[in-house]
């Protein structure tokens, strides 16, 4: 399987391997260190070796930053992780504090009245640094970088460096070839007087190069740094064992391999100006880049919104994915519907029966994350991953909320859908119905051209917030095409600021959440186009939707449903139906008859 069961959260070892960071801290004349989830490309998902943040608290999520200090540790978590981080840490050695309400430099004063606190300057950006600095201004606490992480001092097991190998995706999925988009982006540098370009982010470069990797568990990328140069070459710094011959001739004379190690020489040797994204490259990158006297633009990775603009080959191969991933979908579906009224099923159960639904379509290269399966109050773990520890069984009468995906070599899915197990009751179909409404609501919407994920992101909530709920997480993020399952920088969120712009894949997932009860999370991908015309003929935006697998017609209360949504929600399982029926098993297809008929 791709997925394991074990955990990877040890509390227990937290008391001990904060003494001793505490102990390296005063070895080195550090008052504190900050421990961030990220690793040197900045990504949201990084390689074993890099995983401090779990090592030292055992909090396991996606997200988030340990602040050490001689009298307290505190692990700063954002909504999603809010239930989990107290379940994963040893309070008694750690704090969690609310994310970003509570603001690193704040906290810091408040808990530290002087004294040097120690950084990694390849595990934090500028622009986070920056924040930092200016929140610390007046106070007795400065920042200090480090050249050596005390982290890894004291992790004695810490595992050897990824080595995935790379290989090639292919131009008929990619829709252009990499030396297309070398020399467009060239000229984009050359047009803004720049002579290169740093790219710190792994699905980045393996946007920009046509190629995929094995460095990073669940994303087909690649762990490498590059520079763009103004006249189209690219210098690439990764181990060369990742290379075969296949990759070598794929990449050509103009993208030179060069040995990790001799990024900072390069460095130091470019004529500038060159571009550095404040917002993703780690703040070494610059500071050698302005200690050798080269001048540093601050400006966008210049391969984030043309990987976000998906094109029409990279939509068509989409689309594709998610017809098989949909008819994989419902045969497990069908499968847990015959099965869960014997009451006989686990967590686990049912996350091994739907990653081999997934992998008897023949084409399934790896799962895009670790299925989250909540069952009861499981489901209210927003990122819940199942373990042999907390295996829950399946029981009538709760709902079973199921986050999960695929890695397909044309596209990367990403779909959640609660089931009822039994009859939750009447609480839970009308909350379950209010985040339909608001999912519907996306799916349904027309919006100006220019308008920003922010824009939209209330119309998901507004019928939780008329019952007086919400959810603590954005309500959608932007996915790759055979890359990172979390893409940026497109997204429906409350902070999000970037136009949405056509070709650009999001998820739609609003969810509600009741701690020791229930989860609730529905999700569809979608990809913005353009709207038909209408009205006085406005330039407007509209989104298509890609996901194609039922609702659970048994937690919808019809009666609450306006009648657009209705319609909506009729058409949409006609389309399911249409779609997956010639895809699926005979036994499958009755089951996705009745689940798709009109309600």
């Amino acid at each position: 399987m791709f997925q394991s069961f074990e955990s990877h959260a040890s509390p227990d070892q937290g008391p001990p391997r904060l003494a001793a960071l505490r102990a390296q801290l005063a070895v080195m004349g550090l008052d504190g260190f900050l421990v961030p989830r990220a690793d040197v490309h900045q990504g949201e998902y990084v390689a074993a070796r890099d995983e401090r943040l779990q090592w030292l608290t055992g909090f396991t999520g996606s997200a988030g930053f340990c602040v050490v200090l001689p009298d307290v540790a505190g692990v700063f978590i954002d909504g999603r992780y809010r239930t989990q981080v107290k379940a994963q840490v040893d309070l008694g050695a750690y704090t969690p504090v609310p994310w970003p309400e509570v603001k690193a430099g704040a906290w810091i004063r408040e808990n530290l009245s002087a004294g040097r606190v120690g950084f990694d300057p390849w595990l934090h950006t500028a622009e986070e640094v920056d924040k930092l600095h200016a929140l610390l201004e007046g106070s007795n606490v400065t920042l200090s970088p480090c050249d050596k992480n005390p982290v890894d001092d004291v992790w004695v097991d810490q595992p050897a460096p990824a080595l995935g190998k790379a290989f090639v995706h292919p131009d008929a999925l990619a829709g252009e070839t990499h030396a297309a988009k070398r020399a467009a982006l060239a000229e984009g540098l050359r047009s803004a007087g720049q002579r290169a370009a740093v790219l710190t982010l792994p699905d980045s470069i393996c946007w920009l190069l046509n190629i995929r990797g094995a460095d990073v568990p669940k994303n087909p990328v690649l762990q490498a740094f590059a520079i763009l140069l103004d006249d189209g070459r690219v210098q690439l710094f990764a181990e060369a064992a990742k290379f075969d011959a296949a990759v070598l001739a794929h990449l050509g004379p103009e993208v030179a391999i060069l040995p990790p190690e001799g990024l900072t020489a390069a460095l130091q040797g470019l004529v500038g100006p060159v571009r550095v994204d404040k917002t993703s490259a780690p703040l070494a990158v610059s500071d050698i880049l302005t200690a050798a006297g080269v001048t540093v633009v601050w400006g966008d990775d210049p391969c984030r919104l043309p990987k976000a603009r998906k094109n029409p080959a990279e939509i068509a191969a989409t689309r594709e994915a998610h017809l098989r991933d949909g008819a994989a979908m419902a045969e497990f579906l069908a499968w847990l519907d015959a099965q869960a009224p014997q009451g006989n099923l686990t967590e686990i159960a049912v996350v091994q029966a739907l990653e081999g639904f997934r992998r008897a379509t023949n084409a399934l290269h790896d799962i895009s994350f670790d299925t989250i399966c909540g069952a009861g109050p499981n489901g209210a773990i927003i990122h819940y991953r199942v373990t042999e520890e907390t295996n829950r069984p399946v029981k009538p009468g709760e709902l079973l909320l199921v986050d999960s995906g695929g890695q397909y070599p044309d596209g990367t899915t990403d779909i959640t859908r609660t089931i009822a197990i039994g009859d939750p009751g009447e609480e839970a179909r009308a909350a379950y119905t209010r985040v339909l409404q608001g999912m519907i609501a996306i799916s349904r919407v027309r919006f100006p051209k220019g308008l920003a994920g922010r824009d939209i992101d209330a119309l998901a909530r507004y019928p939780l917030w008329l019952a007086g709920q919400d959810y603590d997480h954005g309500t959608g993020h932007g996915v790759g095409a055979f890359l990172s399952v979390h893409e940026g920088p497109q997204r429906i969120s409350r902070l999000s600021e970037v136009p949405l712009e056509p070709g650009m894949i999001l998820s739609n997932e609003p969810g509600y959440y009741r701690e020791g009860a229930f989860g609730i999370r529905l999700e569809n991908l979608i990809v913005v186009e353009p709207a038909p015309p209408l009205g006085d003929n406005r330039v407007q935006l509209a989104f298509e939707t890609l996901t194609f697998v039922p609702f659970d017609r048994r937690l919808i209360v019809t009666a609450a449903l306006a009648p657009g949504e209705r319609d909506w929600l009729d058409a949409y399982h006609a389309q399911v139906l249409e779609k997956l029926g010639k895809r699926v098993s005979g036994a499958t297809l009755d089951w996705l008859s009745a689940a798709c008929a009109p309600l």
